[in-house]
């Protein structure tokens, strides 16, 4: 099966970031491809992988970075597939990724989530594709439930506990 997501990270010790928005896609049976390409180490082969990705079937792009974080933009540039930036926390606790992914000049838009927040990026691609597929808008909003569950029954637990001062 063609993937219709590309997970993209700067390095392979973004990974274990990156897992979770990968495993959100398997959870949801979305067709994914993971690489590693570096803006600045790789940029002939960003540049192949970003004006071919419509051409191949890819629909969304989750591109993570750290530090200089210029893979997001560098492949918003060149694709008209959205692109959603992960900032890595790689050094100044992530916040030099995240405001180089979030000040994109207009025209080259990236949707950005917090820092190492690769589940929020899953999710949003999640909802992205399922704009145009109703099967796969039914398993969203199920998952969307069961959030909303677990806050319930955590909230009902939480009402068990007694404290000696607690008013309720």
């Amino acid at each position: 099966m063609k993937p219709k997501v590309s997970i993209i990270m700067g390095s392979t010790s973004d990974l274990p970031v990156m897992e979770k928005a990968a495993a959100l896609l398997n959870e949801f049976e979305i067709p994914f491809e993971i690489n590693a390409l570096s803006a600045h180490r790789t940029p002939r082969e960003v540049e192949k992988f970003a004006t071919n990705a419509c051409e191949n079937g890819i629909q969304v792009i989750i591109a993570a970075a750290g530090m200089a974080a210029h893979l997001p933009g560098v492949i918003a540039s060149m694709t008209t597939v959205p692109v959603i930036g992960v900032p890595i926390n790689a050094s100044l606790d992530g916040m030099d990724a995240l405001l180089a992914i979030v000040q994109m000049p207009p025209g080259i838009p990236v949707a950005t989530v917090g820092i190492n927040g690769a589940l929020n990026a899953g999710i949003l691609a999640v909802q992205m594709l399922a704009v145009g597929d109703a099967e796969l808008q039914k398993k969203l909003s199920k998952y969307k439930d069961n959030l909303k569950q677990k806050i319930v029954e955590a909230n009902e637990q939480l009402s068990q506990v007694k404290y000696k001062f607690k008013t309720n």
